[in-house]
């Protein structure tokens, strides 16, 4: 049995503008004492954070039916893990004393429940606990790494389950730049219609085109990934490479690929607001159930605070160039100078989060 709460009404209200995009502490702010009253049996409790269309579409009665039977039917919430973006919701997963359940909340502007869901959990999928792939930089060039490592410090991706090990890279200039000009335009930007490789060999499971990239500063959460290319190296492992540019993929799926073989270029499509490419690797094709897995790239040239180093086996952290070691050159011109500042010249077009 299905345990399914919800407010159409106010699912409809707050879908332009849900609070705490792809931050997950409000969500847990309501959720933690909701947890503690389900298990407790205190049903006022439970409503507390209800918003008016949320109280009155579930009654205190029918609050009190809803959740006793949750109980009697899955026992009390022993553990509420890491919740992932599913726009305009949150999804946590739970584990219960006789089985696990997805908990989706969704919440207005103003902090309070819109919707509430307990749905069933998928199965859960291995993660390797290191990739078997030989993975490749996914471009040539000198690329700045806007976000990526272990923390959340360093990677602003690191709470959302899929993405914990992800990476934001942007392509610079001779002069330290992301962009040249005014940077109004994707093009005034190095990393548009640049190519976009594949990291590895491997066989193309999904394919996303169609959409439009964006003007720098505006992002579409909608379309988050944008135009993206998820590809399979192993089992359980899968390659996603997004924000690619409109009509720009050359690849199919089912279609083999060589590492380092074109599978577009770079744009400004989906949740970004700059011409970036966000890549990481997970266990599972499916996005929104995928655990993220920490990438090492094979021969990577690093520049950071005035040092340049060429490392065998390396995960890119936020502030290093990076390049392939002994990869093609890019033109004259391009290359980063080792005092290059961390992070892109446009802060108002910093891309966040990928696609939280």
């Amino acid at each position: 049995m299905t345990v399914r709460l919800m407010t159409l009404a106010a699912l409809a209200a707050i879908a332009l503008g849900a609070t705490g995009e792809g931050n997950v502490d409000p969500y847990r702010k309501v959720l933690d004492p909701m947890v503690a009253a389900i298990n407790s049996g205190d049903y006022e409790a439970i409503r507390k954070d209800f918003n008016a269309q949320m109280a009155d579409a579930l009654s205190l009665e029918q609050t009190r039916e809803s959740f006793s039977g949750l109980r009697a039917q899955y026992g009390k919430i022993t553990k509420v893990g890491p919740g992932r973006r599913e726009f305009p919701a949150m999804v946590f997963p739970a584990q219960f004393e006789r089985g696990r359940l997805n908990i989706k909340l969704v919440l207005d502007g103003q902090g309070k429940v819109a919707g509430l869901w307990f749905l069933p959990a998928p199965p859960e999928i291995p993660v390797p606990q290191k990739h078997q792939a030989t993975l490749h930089l996914p471009f040539q060039g000198d690329w700045n790494v806007l976000w990526g490592g272990d923390t959340a410090e360093q990677n602003q991706h690191h709470e959302v389950p899929n993405q914990r090990y992800a990476f934001d890279f942007i392509a610079v200039g001779a002069d330290g730049s992301d962009h040249r000009g005014t940077g109004d335009k994707n093009e005034d930007f190095y990393a548009f219609g640049k190519e976009i490789l594949s990291p590895a060999e491997g066989v193309v499971t999904d394919v996303i085109n169609g959409v439009r990239d964006n003007t720098p500063g505006s992002m579409n959460p909608y379309s988050a990934l944008g135009n993206a290319v998820i590809i399979q190296h192993g089992e359980h492992e899968f390659s996603v490479l997004a924000h690619l540019k409109l009509n720009s993929i050359t690849v199919k799926v089912g279609q083999k690929l060589t590492a380092g073989q074109v599978i577009g270029l770079c744009g400004n499509s989906g949740n970004s607001s700059q011409p970036h490419l966000h890549y990481h690797l997970q266990n599972t094709p499916i996005i929104q159930d995928g655990t993220g897995i920490k990438c090492l790239f094979d021969g990577v040239s690093v520049r950071k605070d005035g040092t340049h180093q060429t490392q065998g086996r390396y995960s890119p952290v936020r502030g290093d160039i990076v390049s392939p070691a002994g990869g093609q050159e890019e033109p004259a011109g391009t290359a980063m100078p080792t005092s290059a500042p961390v992070g892109p010249a446009r802060p108002a077009a910093q891309p966040g989060p990928s696609y939280r």
